[in-house]
């Protein structure tokens, strides 16, 4: 996916794609002049770690602060389970401390989808989802074959109220599966750790049934208060950076999403970019987490 993203914005950042071994993920840059123990510090998350759009993400603004390398691990709609294999764990345990990003829930599995820790999941029917496509299925399901749109607007109010259980259920596995996934990420990787709320919405969340939008939440998708306040509990240090400055960012080319393999449709056309986070947005998150990351590499030397 990360060549996905350099593909599609091309004409207006370069990401300095490198891979650390010859059959490897593509990872943002800039790449780290060595990957001795100790020499670097890691950033894991997803696209709001990688910068989309952005010539200076957070990590590297960090790196800029501290003068240390930064391993900036943001991979497109990742989960924490994406991060528990033994090539990027090696590279984890050799950070000198590593910060993790807050990551959807919809990218966690349950009993129903398979994500293996991305975005796109994959059905007991074999077929292959966006996991927002997959989830507005459900939510749909009981309302086949109703096309007036007036019965079908209340039998929605009255399942999304008094029913769906099955997808409340499906919700609770998957906040479940993201929270024991996280958990135990941090504590295979054992380094000294900060963990990063970095969204425009605070933790507070409810899901709620009528809609794709409202049972999701903004990013990260699924994710609630109390599960942001335990796994906090496994980090070093918590840092929470709610911002929206500088968001829709203008972009100097309209770009075409589906060319980033995304699943968005065809015909559509970017001129702003109003869901990853802006320029002005890493430069709050980074604001937000320097003192703590000043700290961890202090202690860790």
């Amino acid at each position: 996916m990360s060549q996905g993203y350099q593909a599609r914005d091309a004409a207006i950042v370069d990401y300095q794609l490198w891979q650390p071994a010859p059959d490897g993920r593509w990872l943002r840059g800039p790449r780290p002049d060595q990957l001795v123990p100790g020499s670097y510090f890691a950033c894991v998350g997803a696209a709001q770690t990688f910068g989309c759009f952005v010539a200076r993400p957070w990590p590297t603004l960090l790196q800029q602060q501290l003068g240390l390398p930064a391993l900036n691990l943001g991979i497109a709609g990742a989960g924490p389970a994406l991060f528990r294999n033994d090539a990027l764990l090696q590279l984890l345990r050799g950070a000198r401390f590593v910060v993790y990003q807050v990551m959807s829930g919809r990218s966690a599995d349950c009993s129903r989808f398979a994500t293996g820790g991305h975005e796109r999941v994959t059905l007991p029917d074999g077929r292959q989802l966006g996991a927002g496509a997959a989830w507005s299925e459900l939510l749909q399901q009981d309302l086949r074959g109703i096309n007036n749109p007036v019965l079908r607007g209340f039998k929605n109010r009255l399942c999304a109220a008094f029913g769906r259980k099955h997808i409340r259920r499906l919700v609770a596995e998957t906040q479940s599966n993201w929270s024991s996934d996280f958990r135990a990420l941090i504590k295979d990787v054992a380094r000294p750790s900060a963990l990063l709320w970095f969204s425009k919405r605070t933790p507070q969340h409810r899901p709620r049934y009528h809609s794709l939008e409202a049972l999701f939440g903004e990013f990260p998708q699924l994710i609630d208060a109390t599960m942001v306040r335990s796994l906090a509990a496994e980090a070093d240090h918590y840092v929470e950076c709610v911002t929206s400055r500088g968001s829709p960012q203008p972009l100097a080319v309209p770009v075409r999403p589906a060319d980033a393999g995304t699943g968005e449709a065809a015909d559509l056309l970017w001129s702003h970019n109003a869901y990853y986070p802006s320029p002005e947005m890493h430069e709050d998150a980074a604001k937000a987490l320097l003192g703590v990351v000043k700290g961890l590499s202090a202690d860790s030397d």
